[in-house]
């Protein structure tokens, strides 16, 4: 009777254990639940993208926060460089697990990463996302490798990445491991299970409107008239954030009428196509100091970034050979 007791007792825990691994593991709960930043995240998609093979392209590599942000800030360009045979992977440093009014945790987390897949199959580049929960990103020693060995493995020409000053903490702690992986990508004995880079890469900041303790400095806009509507194309897939809102959205967004709901959409690509627009009329001198000022007159979407001090200083020439498509503009 006692060793019936203690295996009814044995498995019952048993049960209990697997349970609580199914509702609190990495990106499975029902909404977000303890941190995985003190440990190396895994990749939430099935395969992790291949690392293409030395042929003498470039290599750029987009940093953002969630699922979305890179294709905001960079869809553009990437969409430019991808075209011209480059080779351009976004990741996001958290799977966005808490990004919805309405849908969370696990099966949030799945659909914010099929969404990017359909968007990076768009642009033409690759794409990882990162299983750290939405909301609790931390600027902490495993995840400043973590950004490194990804930055390595890529063997990365260009970084972008958020300003570390910003009004999201996510955004903050990614710009943050980016500027602090700058300079430690080349250092051999920091994470050695990875070759180090040769050469520190450019690293670059998305725009912002941020003020204190500094304004974002343009450094570099390119012209994107070429490939906007490819760029809406792929923001089209992102719904759960933009269709429906995101994490501050609600059900009432979310028409009930065919016709209506088409006039979401077209709502939601012009509010992008204006967000494009203000950055070609905002950094328009920019554009000027790259393409002359009457071409510069004629560009309708733009996007722009800014050096980070702590990669490689870049002059204008560098700046004119890894934006190879500024000729085109």
């Amino acid at each position: 009777m006692t060793s019936l007791r203690f295996w009814v007792l044995t498995t019952a825990c048993l049960v209990c254990g697997i349970l609580l691994g199914l509702l609190f593991g990495s990106g499975g709960g029902v909404a977000a639940g303890s941190s995985t930043s003190e440990s190396v995240p895994s990749v939430l998609s099935a395969t992790r993208p291949q690392v293409p093979a030395d042929d003498g392209k470039l290599r750029v590599i987009c940093f953002g926060a969630h699922p979305d942000d890179c294709e905001i800030r960079a869809g553009g360009v990437a969409t430019m460089w991808a075209a011209d045979g480059h080779h351009v992977k976004f990741v996001s440093v958290t799977n966005g697990d808490i990004g919805h009014w309405g849908l969370a945790g696990g099966p949030l987390a799945q659909r914010r990463m099929a969404e990017v897949e359909k968007a990076a199959q768009i642009l033409g580049i690759a794409t990882e996302v990162l299983d750290i929960h939405d909301g609790e990103l931390e600027p902490t020693l495993e995840n400043r490798r973590t950004v490194t060995r990804l930055i390595r493995e890529w063997k990365a020409d260009i970084v972008m990445s958020h300003r570390p000053n910003d009004y999201h903490p996510d955004h903050r702690y990614t710009g943050v491991l980016v500027q602090d992986a700058a300079f430690m990508v080349a250092v051999p004995f920091f994470c050695p299970d990875t070759p180090p880079l040769q050469a520190n890469p450019v690293f670059l900041f998305y725009p912002d409107s941020f003020q204190k303790p500094n304004p974002f400095q343009p450094d570099i806009a390119v012209s994107i008239d070429s490939v906007i509507e490819k760029k809406l194309d792929a923001l089209d897939t992102l719904e759960s954030q933009f269709y429906e809102g995101g994490a501050l959205g609600s059900a009432q967004l979310i028409p009930s009428e065919p016709s209506k709901q088409r006039d979401r959409r077209r709502q939601v690509r012009e509010s992008f196509a204006n967000r494009n627009r203000g950055v070609a009329d905002r950094y328009r001198s920019t554009l000027a100091d790259w393409l002359g000022k009457e071409r510069a007159e004629k560009v309708k979407f733009a996007e722009s970034f800014e050096i980070c001090e702590y990669g490689r200083r870049p002059d204008k020439k560098e700046l004119a050979r890894l934006f190879p498509f500024f000729a085109g503009n």
